[in-house]
């Protein structure tokens, strides 16, 4: 089975109309979950990255297994209110309100390479804000690394437009 065969699509979720990727088959199948994980570190191994950044909350997921396999530290994105202590806040724009990602503001050092990584790159807002989040701590972002793409909703151009390098293992066309 390829990775792509073992992702779930559940039509009209959450709303008509939407075909929801659902990860979660992929997670639970050890073949598919283990060879996305090492198709990332692969991408990772020439950047001479120093940490892995994984966006809440499946980015979680797949971001601390890559960072385990190359022997890196991995930082949380998380979303406001769930890290204690100091933190460094990015807010941006949904298509109905806003949202606020952090991290904790001593967790990156100067000049630090952090390859960013969720599970889906979709319109690309969480990942964008991810990638300013990472730049105004200090950080310096090496890219950013998807299993699945998108296109028809634009995520990958938007990133691409601000110059960040992106990865992903497939893509499905269509929301």
């Amino acid at each position: 089975m390829s990775i792509k065969d073992s992702i779930r699509t559940i039509p009209d979720f959450p709303k008509k109309g939407v075909m929801f990727r659902d990860m979660t088959t992929l997670f639970a199948d050890p073949s598919a979950f283990a060879e996305s994980v090492n198709l990332i570190a692969d991408y990772c191994r020439a950047k001479e990255i120093d940490y892995i950044a994984g966006i809440e909350s499946r980015g979680f997921i797949v971001g601390s297994a890559v960072a385990l396999k190359l022997g890196k530290g991995f930082i949380p994105i998380r979303k406001k209110g769930k890290l204690p202590g100091s933190v460094i806040s990015q807010t941006y724009k949904l298509e109905y309100g806003e949202d606020t990602i952090q991290i904790h503001d001593d967790v990156i050092s100067p000049g630090k390479k952090i390859l960013i990584v969720d599970d889906l790159l979709a319109t690309g807002g969480t990942a964008l804000a991810s990638a300013e989040l990472i730049e105004s701590a200090g950080g310096i972002v090496a890219g950013l690394a998807f299993i699945v793409n998108l296109p028809d909703l634009k995520g990958d151009e938007r990133l691409k437009k601000r110059s960040y390098e992106i990865f992903h293992i497939c893509s499905f066309e269509g929301d």
